[in-house]
């Protein structure tokens, strides 16, 4: 693995090298039976050939799975099936938020499939955000309706979605949370480098995580190398281009050349390409043979020429305003 950014640590788990089948196309069923907030875990049930990705460790000491799964778009039982099926396939790493609404079907799919005994909720990391508005003005009701729509203990990662008006004052909310548990680790979205260096000055706690749109078109090396530099980890949303932008990238002569080498989709090696930039990318879907496919990444290594290829794909081409 060509991971050379010294701020991560990555740590193999045990059940990297093994194999495993994707969850298939039957239907999951449990969204509206899941009422009972207590997790049972069955231990016996814990299927140990399961392909888990590599962790990192962030800046507060926790680790962080380092590929995962969006769920912008999706919702109801389409939403539970894609959680479940990813946490079957050996995903570990789920990103929602309030403005997606889809928080109550992700706490659903989590606990279905600790039920289950396909993982222990300690294995699994949340990410949800709060958004600008009424969620900054009253940033504890915001933590709270979270907490309770997802109804999985705790919130593994909160972020702020963007910039805005009081982010300061939920930062701080948040940060009220974490020392009392409820929250593990802080976050933020959408910031870039004048956002940041304006704004974590001004919080106690500093953010494990930013997330904000890149992929091989607008790769925003400046911003990736000032967030690394910071020694707080980079995720990726729109990773494999973003709503309406895809067909082109997928379809690039260089990344298809490259996916032909190595015997592998083109959406594979982006994926591949975010990793062996000490970016975590969370590519979404509700197809199981596509989510299985996002996570099995780990079994070949661009190389220096080829990262080099991709890295002249740039562009700055920017697909959403934040």
């Amino acid at each position: 693995m060509n991971m050379k950014c010294p701020l991560l640590l990555f740590v193999l788990l045990s059940g990297l090298l093994s194999q495993t089948g994707c969850a298939g196309s039957e239907q999951l069923s449990g969204l509206d039976n899941q009422e009972n907030s207590s997790i049972e875990q069955n231990p016996s049930s814990q299927n140990p050939s399961t392909k888990l990705a590599p962790t990192l460790v962030m800046n507060n000491g926790l680790t962080l799975p380092t590929a995962g799964i969006g769920t912008y778009s999706l919702h109801g039982q389409t939403c539970f099936n894609s959680v479940y099926s990813a946490l079957k396939s050996g995903v570990r790493l789920i990103d929602t938020a309030y403005m997606y609404g889809n928080e109550k079907e992700v706490g659903q799919a989590v606990r279905q499939a600790v039920a289950d005994g396909i993982c222990k909720r300690e294995d699994i990391t949340v990410i949800t955000k709060i958004y600008p508005g009424t969620q900054y003005e009253h940033p504890e009701e915001a933590i709270e309706q979270a907490l309770s729509k997802l109804d999985i203990g705790y919130i593994d990662i909160m972020l702020l979605h963007h910039p805005g008006t009081n982010d300061v004052k939920a930062y701080k909310a948040m940060e009220k949370y974490q020392a009392e548990g409820k929250i593990k680790s802080l976050g933020i979205s959408c910031f870039y480098v004048k956002e940041l260096s304006e704004f974590l000055p001004r919080v106690n706690v500093k953010p494990v995580l930013v997330q904000n749109e890149i992929h091989p078109y607008y790769q925003d090396t400046e911003v990736v190398d000032f967030i690394h530099k910071n020694d707080i980890v980079v995720q990726a949303w729109y990773p494999l281009g973003g709503r309406g932008f895809q067909d082109e990238l997928l379809k690039d002569p260089v990344l298809a050349d490259i996916a032909k080498a190595h015997g592998k989709s083109i959406v594979q090696v982006i994926l591949r390409w975010h990793w062996q930039r000490n970016v975590v990318a969370i590519p979404g879907s509700s197809n199981p043979a596509h989510i299985a496919e996002n996570h099995d990444i780990f079994d070949f290594e661009l190389t220096d020429d080829e990262m080099n290829r991709i890295a002249s794909l740039n562009r700055n081409e920017k697909h959403d305003w934040y």
